[in-house]
């Protein structure tokens, strides 16, 4: 569905009239097209506390950005160790000196926090942050590099958190479309921050910002990898796939070179063989809360060798407030939100569907994490599915298959669009971003979970919702 607000707010008389009157103008989103040949475009910044670790694997990632020109910050303690890791890195990392009078933008700022070890080596970052936020561009990126506090000694694990409180206050700060997120690594990880540098770096995370991920160590590498194609040669089951948020996700695993097995239910059979087709994909019928269900996908899944992917996207709602619920509303949503994710998983992981380095990826939701009136069925089961990504990830991980999920917030769909118009537009405007998300931005989310690169991401979720002020 349209956005009739943010469409006359970028007209040119409408850009007039809402500034007059001080009203938001949510900035069209910059997504990913095919074909772009550098994740990310334009000038960008690099910093470090002193003793960072991370730096040399940011600039050696950020030498596969062809169109990306580096620089780093003059006068910082630091300043020579991103000179010299841009050398062991092998590329050019020019000085800039901040000016407020000079017209210098940047589309990228990303500082590696890794070496603060105590409160009060954060001022590196105001240091850093201070003359250079003004200077972001439209649709710029901030990403933060740190530590993963529940594995650093007593200060430093209280100095690393404190980046949490930091990249959400700057998502919230730096407006035009921008986003803002933080990675934490693990001491020894840093070659495997490769493949969600890429992410928040890029245009594919277009609708993330003020989310973290952890990065653990893992035997990823990455030559000879098709960053273009990363799913090539892999085969990924969607369930819920055929329309909406599952028919995105189907599009854009697709896209990334998966062969792709498009389930859902008997009904939705129509539909379901248009996506198929659309993305030479295969249709799958089958209610997933079927007794056989779990045999039949795993049976369907090993005449193709195999799953390296299960994306578990089907859910449905059934709102009513608590008191008014009937217990019909309530069992089917546990049932199929997150009750027959755990049998088709059990059954993958007994039959050995799933291939070595499996990925796992659920869709819970903003409701799982925040609540919502009338969806105590539907928030339980998303917050249950966070349960189960959370509890399974230690376990998943000795087999090398991760497990994360996203949480959408406000995503333009059918379901949003017969929401009634005040309560929609509300959904909207309540995010840094002031406007709905769409299926491909959670889409785009998923393929980065699915990628082979991300092997170290595991046990994380991350909203798309443009950081909304709804929750955490």
């Amino acid at each position: 569905m349209s956005d009739v607000y943010q469409a006359i707010a970028n007209s040119p008389v409408g850009s007039k009239i809402f500034s007059s009157l001080n009203l938001p103008i949510p900035v069209i989103l910059e997504r990913h097209s095919p074909g772009q040949a550098s994740f990310i475009s334009g000038d960008v910044i690099v910093g470090a506390a002193p003793g960072g670790k991370a730096i040399t694997s940011v600039l050696a990632t950020l030498k596969t950005a062809p169109q990306a020109k580096l620089h780093t910050l003059a006068g910082l303690p630091a300043e020579a160790d991103v000179q010299k890791a841009g050398g062991t890195a092998g590329v050019n990392v020019g000085n800039y000196t901040a000016s407020k009078e000079d017209k210098q933008k940047f589309k990228g700022l990303i500082f590696d926090a890794t070496g603060i070890k105590n409160t009060a080596e954060l001022r590196a970052l105001y240091d850093f942050f201070h003359p250079l936020t003004r200077k972001l561009e439209k649709c710029g990126r901030i990403v933060v590099i740190g530590r993963i506090p529940e594995n650093c000694p007593l200060e430093q694990r209280i100095a690393q958190r404190g980046l949490e409180g930091l990249i959400k206050s700057l998502g919230k700060e730096i407006k035009k479309a921008s986003v803002a997120n933080l990675i934490y690594v693990d001491e020894g990880a840093e070659s495997q921050l490769a493949s969600s540098l890429q992410f928040f770096l890029s245009p594919k995370a277009a609708y993330v910002s003020g989310q973290l991920v952890r990065v653990a160590a893992a035997d990823f590498n990455s030559d000879g990898f098709d960053w273009n194609k990363p799913l090539t040669g892999k085969t990924v089951l969607v369930t819920g796939a055929a329309r909406g948020i599952g028919a995105a996700i189907a599009e854009v695993i697709a896209r990334d070179g998966a062969k792709v097995i498009v389930l859902d239910i008997p009904p939705m059979a129509d539909d379901l063989k248009q996506v198929a087709s659309r993305i030479g994909g295969v249709a799958l019928e089958a209610d997933i809360t079927a007794a056989d269900a779990p045999a039949l996908i795993s049976a369907a899944a090993k005449e193709h060798g195999g799953l390296d992917v299960i994306i578990h996207n089907a859910g449905v709602t059934r709102d009513k407030t608590m008191a008014g619920m009937p217990d019909k509303f309530w069992d089917m949503v546990i049932d199929i939100n997150i009750g027959s994710e755990e049998r088709i998983n059990a059954q993958l992981l007994k039959d050995g569907t799933l291939n070595d380095g499996g990925r796992i990826v659920c869709v819970s939701s903003i409701s799982g994490i925040a609540g919502n009136m009338g969806q105590t069925n539907y928030a339980t089961s998303k917050a249950a599915v966070i349960g189960m990504v959370q509890g399974m990830a230690p376990e998943l991980q000795a087999k090398n298959i991760t497990i994360n999920a996203v949480a959408p917030g406000f995503i333009e769909t059918q379901m949003t669009a017969a929401i009634p118009f005040a309560i929609r537009e509300a959904g909207r405007r309540m995010n840094s971003m002031s406007q709905g998300g769409q299926p491909v931005d959670v889409a785009e989310t998923i393929s980065y979970f699915a990628s082979p690169a991300s092997q170290g991401v595991t046990g994380n979720i991350v909203r798309v919702c443009g950081q909304s002020l709804i929750g955490a």
